[in-house]
């Protein structure tokens, strides 16, 4: 699982992404993210996804790394399309073997697929061009007006953060205990969908103890170091330039062109 998905993981790069300010990447992720919600017309998420292509290039990232993201919601995505096609959608119909498909019903779910995976690529974007320190920094700054009515922005920049690491070692630890089961003759894709969701509790529950277990020694490490949270220091100042105002302005576009097509 670890070397498929590549959600949380940072990717070091020189690209024009990663050299952005961490608060414009921010902010256009939430832009981009409000623009895939609000398009419903098919060009305006085609040319969401012309913008999200430009993105991947700019990145610098191997789309390999990119597209690892999706191989877990194949299903999901096709459940997303299967769906409204087999709602019975009034409006032109056609066939599909034994399977009588409606045509609004099938571009509805072809449309929430699209959309699936726009909402996912951009995460990805976001967390392979950005480091978790930027990352917490960056949050942090955006962040930080909410201080004024006593919110603990710091902590929750922090945890955020933290989640975010979690998500590849989660994986990573999931995908040895299932080996581990596997060798003991564990079965994953045998029987019906009840049982297999069965199987999956020799998972599961190491997998969560085994999580509380790296959150405890977290914890642990944390206090050991004397940390209280509140203010933080770095060596490297976040300085917004020019080419973080075009890249938002960018988002804030294709935002209005979103709504304008909704």
């Amino acid at each position: 699982m670890s070397r498929q998905v590549m959600l949380g993981q940072y990717m070091p790069g020189e690209s024009l992404l990663h050299r952005l300010d961490p608060r414009a990447k921010i902010l256009v992720a939430s832009l981009a993210t409000a623009a895939v919600v609000s398009a419903r017309a098919p060009w305006g998420i085609g040319a969401l996804s012309a913008w999200l292509g430009l993105g991947v290039v700019l990145s610098g990232v191997p789309i390999r790394s990119v597209l690892a993201n999706l191989r877990p919601l194949i299903w999901l995505m096709l459940l997303a399309v299967a769906v409204p096609s087999l709602g019975g959608r009034p409006g032109p119909a056609w066939q599909l073997g034994p399977l009588h498909l409606s045509g609004p019903g099938t571009t509805l779910g072809l449309l929430a697929a699209c959309r699936l995976v726009l909402l996912v690529t951009f995460a990805s974007l976001l967390t392979l061009t950005t480091s978790p320190t930027d990352l917490m920094d960056g949050l942090r700054r955006l962040l930080s007006p909410a201080e004024r009515v006593g919110l603990p922005v710091d902590e929750a920049a922090l945890m955020m953060s933290i989640a975010l690491r979690f998500i590849p070692i989660l994986m990573e630890q999931a995908e040895k205990i299932r080996d581990a089961q596997s060798a003991r003759g564990a079965e994953w894709q045998s029987g019906g969908a009840w049982q297999r969701a069965r199987g999956l509790v020799p998972l599961l529950v190491p997998l969560l103890v085994g999580a509380a277990r790296r959150a405890e020694d977290l914890a642990l490490a944390m206090e050991a170091r004397c940390y209280r949270g509140g203010k933080r220091t770095r060596l490297k100042q976040l300085r917004w330039s020019p080419r973080d105002s075009a890249a938002l302005l960018m988002a804030a576009f294709f935002l209005l062109l979103a709504l304008e097509v909704g």
